[in-house]
C-alpha cells in the first residue's frame, strides 16, 4: 500500500490516526465506495475549481454534485470553473490524475469541506493512487486539515433509463 512520500510524512509529522487500505483500480469516488464496501456519503472526492486567479479544492461526498452557483457566491468568485487535467497534473505532480488527497496543505490550497461530510464519523479518501485509500475518523480530519465548512454540493440527480 504506497502513499506518496508527501502525504506519508504529512501524516507522520501531524501524528495522523489513520487506517489504508488497497483495491482493485477505482477511477471515481463512487467506484471507491463500491470496491472497498463503503457507503458512498462517506466516500470524499476532491474537486479542484478555478476562480479569480486561485485555486480552491473542494472536499464534498461520492453522492453529490458540486454547485457552481454556490461556489461562486460563498467564495465570492466572479467566475469559477473546473480545472483542467494539465492544472491537476501540475498542482499534484506526486499523484495519479483525480486521486489526490484532500489535504490542501501538501500543495498550497484552500479546502471546503461541505457541510453534509460532517454527518459521517468516518471518511475516505484516495491516497495520491487510485488502487489506495485513507480512513480516519472526519473529526480527526477536520483536526488535521482544518478546512473551511460550507455548503457547496447538491444531491446528484438520478438517471432513468427510459
Amino acid at each position: 500500500m504506497q502513499l506518496s512520500n508527501r502525504l506519508q510524512q504529512f501524516l507522520e509529522t501531524h501524528q495522523a490516526k489513520f487506517a489504508v487500505s488497497s483495491h482493485p483500480t477505482a477511477f471515481t469516488a463512487r467506484e471507491v465506495a463500491s470496491v472497498e464496501h463503503l457507503p458512498a456519503r462517506e466516500v470524499a472526492k476532491v474537486v479542484v475549481v478555478f476562480g479569480d486567479g486561485k485555486f480552491h479544492m473542494i472536499v464534498i461526498p461520492a453522492t453529490r454534485l458540486v454547485d457552481f452557483q454556490e461556489v461562486r457566491h460563498t467564495l465570492e468568485l466572479s467566475q469559477a470553473r473546473l480545472a483542467t487535467e494539465d492544472e491537476l497534473a501540475r498542482l499534484f505532480p506526486d499523484c495519479e490524475l483525480g486521486a489526490m488527497p484532500p489535504i490542501g496543505a501538501l500543495y498550497g490550497l484552500p479546502v471546503y469541506l461541505d457541510n453534509s461530510l460532517l454527518d459521517e464519523d468516518m471518511i475516505a479518501f484516495n491516497a495520491g493512487t487510485h488502487r489506495t485509500v485513507i480512513h480516519m475518523k472526519t473529526a480527526d480530519y477536520r483536526a488535521l486539515v482544518q478546512p473551511v465548512m460550507v455548503s457547496l454540493a447538491r444531491e446528484a440527480a438520478l438517471r432513468h433509463d427510459w
